[in-house]
């Protein structure tokens, strides 16, 4: 009688442990601290629900908890990128540079935002003393110096990723450039415009009708996820002229990121 093989375990893992694994297998510092932010976000909404207190009309918590949920994601997706390198150089001490300046900075942020929160104070275009004025100095330091982390990943994907050739490797690289660049830019402009207040777009907060640069920091911040995911269609698809449509696709991204900064300038 033919032996009954028996299913193996690891096909029928749940697809977050999946993706768990191969994260921590790709970069564990940042897949660890991507949880950290997410499980940080539960006694968040909690004291969202709770606390009734508001800055600038909109509810104390609502910052801290988007810097959570979009660290986390940041976090996440440096971690997911950084397996596109070969073996021996994921554990090189540049990518731990990498790996630990995203996770500093993040934390001074988080941590800032938090604790000015918690203390019904914004954190942001706070300088009514030379204290926060040196503190939100630092806080566009430490933005500066996370985006910069793109580039040097960027960088060593371009030079070093079997897969560099291919159009995927290439939307990434080309997001996490764009990450540095339109992040740091807009983010100077943002620091030196406050936003109006008032609770504004659902979830975001955003006001679309000027002298809000926060969307077009979004496209900044998040086109290190944005592009790739624009990305994988011309990859699986096997579009003729991938590179042309991928040329068109970032300049697109591009130029809707300088509609956003120009009407929060006009």
């Amino acid at each position: 009688m033919a032996s009954e093989t028996l299913p193996n375990p690891q096909c029928r893992r749940h697809p977050a442990r999946k993706l768990h694994a191969e994260l921590m297998a790709r970069q564990p510092l940042l897949t660890g601290f991507a949880w950290l932010m997410l499980a940080l976000m539960v006694p968040g909404l909690v004291l969202l629900a709770l606390d009734d207190r508001t800055w600038r009309d909109v509810a104390v918590w609502a910052k801290p908890l988007k810097f959570m949920a979009s660290t986390a994601l940041f976090s996440a997706t440096t971690a997911w990128f950084v397996g596109l390198l070969p073996e021996p150089l994921r554990r090189s001490q540049t990518v731990r540079t990498v790996a630990w300046t995203v996770v500093l900075t993040s934390s001074f942020e988080v941590g800032y935002i938090s604790l000015q929160a918690a203390l019904g104070e914004g954190s942001h275009h706070n300088v009514r003393d030379p204290l926060h004025a040196a503190l939100f100095a630092l806080m566009a330091l430490a933005a500066v110096m996370l985006t910069a982390t793109q580039a040097v990943l960027a960088w060593l994907i371009a030079r070093h990723a079997s897969t560099r050739h291919t159009v995927l490797t290439q939307t990434v690289v080309i997001g996490l450039v764009m990450t540095f660049l339109l992040a740091t830019v807009s983010g100077f402009v943002l620091g030196g415009q406050q936003p109006p207040a008032g609770v504004g777009l659902p979830i975001v907060g955003w006001h679309l009708g000027g002298a809000d640069a926060r969307p077009a920091h979004f496209l900044g911040v998040h086109a290190q996820q944005l592009l790739p995911l624009a990305g994988l269609p011309l990859q699986q698809g096997r579009v003729s002229h991938a590179a042309r449509w991928l040329t068109a696709v970032a300049l697109g991204y591009g130029l809707l990121w300088a509609l956003f900064l120009a009407r929060a300038l006009l």
